[in-house]
């Protein structure tokens, strides 16, 4: 059997973007007995079952329901499914001279422009495609060494080890073929990977991903190197949690949105409805009144799961000197007194409490005062849900990088403390206090 960091490496080199994280995520609910659900269809669902809805295939919300739902609450895990990268532009072939084809690309997110050059790179995401007169997405995935992008030689560029800024449009094309390559070859490439024709490619979203195997390492394989850990981690820690548990009163919500990287504001962004209009389903399902939704709210409590910053081994004065993370030191609970994290002090309590009940280690973080920090889905998603939340991840290096870096035992603490949220019943008393069944 696959350890979970095994089962990690696996299921992110099955995901090179959010269209194959949920596919993935899929594969795993299917495999452990959960129903699809499709937004288009009525519901009919019953106590003591599992399901899960996806939306635009590329975010998906699973949730468990109790036998017995005698403490009527949602318990959440959120996370995300992108991760910074390059998108291939229709009529992406760009000719050099007649000597090579590169393609014509745009940033998908806040990259590491540095750490794309000189990889191994291939192509995934989705087409669509028309079939006697029908149009529907096909997934494609190309899987072998497709393209580079080359670093200009310092030779050319004297300057190119000091301070150093790149254009998109310039700098970041990658290199497809040399004189051989004939006008369409990319699209064809494209097209015989899933046996249709290249006409019969209606419109393209496909991205551009770091095709490198993961890796463990380190003086006693303590580090995990892999692409897309931000959010990825999460996302699998997150979903391993949640069927490895069961719900004891309440209903158990793993979510996973696509678009964080780029704001969340789509369709199938946490800032969208699809997480309210998951509960409010279910809430109807249930015969539950309005009243009684919003009563159910009250009483909910969500973990907004996204990595966090480590301390880089070369630059600790980036972080906060008494509110820093290790890797391999334990969960990071995120706080900001400017609300880009969701913890206030009784969710931070609450995650404490699950943390120690979980026997995860867990450390604190907050930016240097003088130093802007990210933001995350969590508070975004406030916007449609409003619910108790603590932000939480899991310390790495070189976040957005094109290979990026965390723990091995970090990896392994996200997954007991999210499987004890999924397995205790958190309880809010009427006079505010927060007990744990």
């Amino acid at each position: 059997m696959l350890n979970s960091t095994e089962k990690l490496i696996n299921l992110i080199s099955k995901s090179p973007n959010a269209f194959f994280a949920t596919n993935s995520i899929k594969d795993t609910l299917f495999a452990d007995g959960f129903t699809e659900l499709k937004e288009s269809d009525s519901w009919d669902i019953k106590a003591g079952g599992k399901y899960f809805v996806t939306r635009n295939n590329s975010s998906i919300i699973a949730f468990n329901l109790p036998k017995d739902l005698t403490d009527y609450h949602f318990q959440i895990a959120a996370s995300h499914s992108d991760s910074p990268c390059f998108r291939i532009k229709e009529n992406s072939e760009i000719s050099v001279n007649d000597k090579y084809i590169k393609l014509n690309t745009e940033g998908y997110g806040g990259m590491l422009c540095s750490t794309w050059f000189d990889r191994p790179l291939s192509v995934a995401g989705r087409v669509i495609v028309s079939e006697d007169g029908i149009l529907k997405s096909v997934l494609v995935d190309l899987k072998e060494d497709t393209l580079v992008i080359p670093s200009l030689a310092i030779h050319m560029n004297r300057k190119a080890n000091e301070e150093q800024s790149y254009n998109k449009q310039i700098d970041m094309l990658p290199l497809f073929g040399d004189s051989e390559c004939k006008k369409n070859d990319f699209a064809k490439a494209i097209a015989k990977k899933i046996s249709v024709k290249p006409e019969d490619i209606i419109s393209t979203e496909l991205y551009i991903y770091n095709n490198q195997t993961p890796s463990v390492w380190g003086s006693n394989k303590e580090f995990i190197s892999a692409p897309r850990l931000d959010d990825l981690e999460c996302a699998f820690a997150s979903l391993d949690g949640f069927i490895g548990s069961a719900p004891k009163k309440c209903i158990n919500v793993y979510a996973c949105f696509d678009n964080e990287e780029v704001g969340s504001l789509t369709k199938q962004g946490a800032s969208s409805t699809f997480l309210r209009d998951t509960l409010r389903r279910v809430n109807n399902c249930l015969n539950k009144s309005k009243e009684e939704y919003y009563i159910a709210l009250s009483k909910s409590f969500m973990f907004s799961c996204d990595n966090a910053h480590a301390v880089h081994p070369n630059h600790p004065e980036k972080t906060d000197q008494n509110n820093c993370t290790y890797i391999n030191e334990g969960v990071v609970i995120k706080n900001h007194s400017g609300q880009k994290y969701t913890t206030d002090a009784l969710s931070m309590a609450i995650a404490k409490e699950l943390c120690n009940k979980a026997a995860a280690p867990y450390q604190i973080f907050f930016n240097r005062s003088d130093e802007a920090g990210g933001s995350t889905l969590g508070n975004i998603s406030m916007n449609q849900v409003s619910i108790a939340c603590a932000d939480i991840g899991l310390p790495q290096l070189a976040m957005h990088s094109a290979y990026e870096t965390a723990g091995v035992k970090d990896y392994e603490y996200m997954i007991n403390l999210l499987e004890t949220l999924y397995s205790v019943n958190i309880s809010y008393s009427p006079d505010g206090r927060v007990s744990f069944e």
